[in-house]
């Protein structure tokens, strides 16, 4: 592919995409119930894999249920076999030329075309699809599958145009020094997770954005909503090839890609076991590849809320109703241990507290009365019922909640725990489910608090810390440094947004290489420095050998 360059491109000002509030009788709100009632009057959809362009249909499938309503499914999928995807593979290496010296504006038109799709011609079926398929509300959709995907493409155009325009400061006289941001040689491996569409497609996205080929194994509980994504990238021009759409048993399609010799980079989101499994594997097939594998992950999170004596209740206490309970408590960076300071709890933020959960209606998201839906399926429910119970058997006091249905749907209502115990089992273990579990301190145990929460879990990722006393803001902070990769402070440890607060988390949470910024990019590039010398030598001898 050639091409002249006759110019300096500047990508278009970028800015967060605006969220709608789907107020009743509003146009969006008409608009979005439109898009149910279809998806619902047309489903199940049948979901092929997709390699160099094409529909593959292995006869091979499985299905994507509707976590409100398990008797029906969203979809069916064909499975990825080893053909399919050792073709997928070859595809993709086939592809990896053109793809890496498209120049930098076209790659970038792509994908700014893209976040207009989502953000408007498929804005409601992409949110329909996660509504239905991954049990989220129309809000929790909106600020998902609508604002956060197109500001993942977005700013990410934005992203890698900074990226590319860093350069040598300096240049010797008669020469000029460069340095271009080569993809990897190889293909990435992307292995998205079911609880957020955006993840699904930014994954993909962001190695491809710089040049990469990339293999994309969507999550079964996501399957459909991640591929009207795929059909969006292609309809924004994302050549054949660039993405190959395999989904499929995890282990065995993962397990063939990261086998591969020209296996460049993993690019993952999900359980933390499962990353760590990943990471031994690649090390052990080290010997076979060309270079070094780059790994790319964010996992789980024990996250946290800190309520100093001196904070504002009301506040605390709706910004921990909705850390813990928006969609169901299933995101990564969800609030699962609650800290709450002996005055503060017995002047009111007990009461509060459960009077606004008590608050929280449940059921179908098609009903927008509804915080909170469905969690994801027949695992996840067993896991948060076991979970409570557990917590009850080692003399945990269940508040409110504690009870689940899944004669229908898979729901659990949101459920307090308080514990005596800040090492109990719902204090470390990760649950990702609508489960907050309350420490009470006393007043002048602050500090020693703090060293509890920094050694309590192995994650990292999100912490918030609630108080007006600018001095217990510092000291918390420096205590906990390393106990969470972001932290806030009098808001709620969820909600992360693209170009305001990067995201991700260290320890066991993953690798913490900042999604929604410039960083995550450095991690699937590959640099090359270029010196350019404009004046030849007249002799090899240095002044210092004359005599």
């Amino acid at each position: 592919m050639t091409t002249a360059q006759l110019g300096s491109f500047k990508v278009p000002l970028v800015d967060n995409e605006p969220m709608k509030g789907y107020a009743p009788g509003s146009p969006e709100r008409r608009a979005l119930e439109a898009a149910l009632a279809e998806m619902e009057q047309q489903l199940p959809f049948e979901v092929p894999c997709i390699v160099n362009g094409k529909e593959v249909k292995t006869g091979r499938t499985a299905r994507q249920p509707i976590p409100s309503d398990h008797a029906r499914h969203l979809c069916s999928y064909h499975e990825a076999d080893h053909e399919t995807v050792a073709a997928a593979i070859d595809g993709a290496l086939a592809a990896r030329a053109e793809w890496e010296t498209m120049p930098w504006n076209d790659r970038a038109a792509i994908f700014l075309r893209a976040a207009e799709l989502v953000s408007g011609k498929y804005r409601y079926k992409l949110m329909a699809a996660t509504m239905l398929g991954q049990g989220k509300n129309a809000w929790q959709a909106e600020i998902d599958a609508a604002a956060e995907l197109s500001d993942f493409f977005r700013f990410g155009v934005k992203y890698v145009e900074e990226l590319y325009s860093l350069q040598p400061p300096k240049n010797a006289a008669g020469s000029w020094n460069r340095v271009e941001y080569r993809p990897l040689e190889g293909f990435v491996l992307a292995v998205s997770p079911f609880n957020f569409t955006a993840i699904g497609g930014n994954l993909p996205g962001v190695p491809a954005l710089v040049g990469n080929v990339v293999l994309w194994k969507p999550s079964p509980a996501a399957t459909y909503s991640n591929y009207l994504i795929y059909q969006i990238l292609t309809e924004a021009g994302v050549p054949p090839g660039v993405i190959q759409f395999v989904p499929g048993p995890p282990p065995e399609v993962v397990a063939q890609c990261i086998g591969h010799p020209s296996f460049a980079a993993l690019h993952f989101t999900g359980s933390t076991f499962v990353f760590k499994k990943l990471w031994k594997d690649i090390a052990a097939n080290l010997d076979k590849y060309r270079g070094y594998p780059r790994i790319v992950g964010e996992t789980g999170g024990k996250n946290f809320h800190l309520i100093h004596k001196s904070a504002d209740i009301r506040n605390a206490v709706l910004q921990s109703v909705r850390g813990g309970f928006e969609y169901q408590g299933q995101k990564c960076s969800a609030l699962s241990r609650l800290y709450v300071s002996s005055s503060i709890w017995k002047a009111g933020f007990k009461t509060q507290l459960l009077d606004e959960v008590g608050k929280i209606k449940v059921g179908p998201p098609q009903d927008f009365r509804n915080f909170m839906g469905p969690v994801i399926g027949r695992p996840a429910f067993d896991k948060i019922m076991g979970y409570i119970q557990k917590a009850k058997d080692a003399g945990g006091e269940v508040l409110i909640g504690g009870t689940g249905d899944d004669s229908k749907g898979y729901f659990v209502q949101p459920t307090v725990i308080l514990t005596k115990d800040p090492k109990s089992v719902t204090m470390t273990e990760e649950i990702f489910g609508p489960v907050i579990t309350v420490y009470v301190y006393e007043d002048d145990e602050f500090e020693k608090i703090l060293d509890v929460i920094d050694n309590t879990s192995a994650y990292a990722l999100t912490g918030s810390i609630f108080a007006t006393d600018r001095k217990a803001l510092i000291t918390a902070t420096n205590t906990l440094r390393h106990a969470a990769g972001n932290v806030y402070y009098n808001e709620k440890c969820t909600g992360a947004v693209v170009g305001q607060q990067p995201f991700g988390g260290s320890r066991a949470s993953g690798t913490n290489d900042k999604a929604g910024s410039i960083s995550i990019f450095y991690r699937f590039v590959s640099a090359r420095s270029i010196k350019e010398n404009f004046v030849g030598l007249e002799d090899f001898h240095y002044p210092s050998n004359l005599i």
